[in-house]
């Protein structure tokens, strides 16, 4: 578990900086999840008219009992927006592409951590398409375009394309990713170690904003 908790400090530290498949049989990793969940409400539904409701569980608390009831790949997402943390695991995979998904099917689809698309939440992000993305990785510097497509009321795909700078950040090992475009100005935050990005704050879109992912068991 030190792992966990080092990679939730380093997720602490960047939150303060300015085709895939899925599980519809309630087994597998989803499964182990909403037992989970189904533990904790039946331990504060248990609770008599005496007795207080058990405190609710802490983020490192949950990513404690994720990693012990699930042996698959996981992740912690902070949704900046929605005020909550959420425990997400692997579903499905195509190639390097990661679908994570919660118990209510809720998705983040990663390509070794960086997010290319959502599902489930609202505002979706359909597709991004980061030029920068060879550059986070490697912890370079340089510019390129970022198009982000999100889905419209209608069910089509509407682009918006973004110039994008990327550098160092204000603290060791964090790489920043400047964006702007269309009014609007973002800056994302990696962690990228052997090429993959471990932990990072990410911008989805305007409507859900900001996420923070911590990879908790690769």
């Amino acid at each position: 578990m030190n792992g966990a908790f080092k990679i939730t400090l380093a997720a602490g530290l960047l939150a303060g900086l300015s085709g895939c498949g899925n599980d519809a049989d309630g087994g597998g990793p989803l499964g182990a999840l909403a037992e989970t969940a189904g533990q904790v409400v039946a331990e504060q539904r248990g609770a008599g008219a005496d007795q207080p409701a058990a405190p609710a569980r802490t983020p490192e608390q949950a990513a404690a009992e994720a990693l012990r009831v699930n042996p698959g790949p996981l992740i912690m997402a902070g949704f900046e927006s929605l005020g909550r943390n959420q425990v997400m695991a692997m579903t499905g995979q195509n190639g390097a592409m990661r679908t994570y998904m919660t118990p209510s099917e809720e998705a983040l689809i990663l390509r070794g951590g960086m997010l290319v698309g959502t599902r489930g939440l609202g505002n979706d992000l359909s597709v991004a398409e980061p030029q920068t993305e060879a550059l986070i990785r490697a912890g370079g510097s340089g510019s390129g375009t970022r198009v982000m497509r999100y889905y419209s009321g209608d069910g089509l795909e509407r682009p918006l394309s973004f110039d994008c700078t990327v550098g160092p950040g204000p603290n060791p090992g964090v790489v920043v990713e400047n964006c702007e475009g269309h009014g609007i100005s973002f800056q994302n935050s990696y962690m990228p170690q052997g090429g993959q990005i471990a932990v990072s704050r990410q911008w989805i879109g305007p409507a859900l904003g900001y996420v923070t992912i911590q990879t908790l068991r690769p």
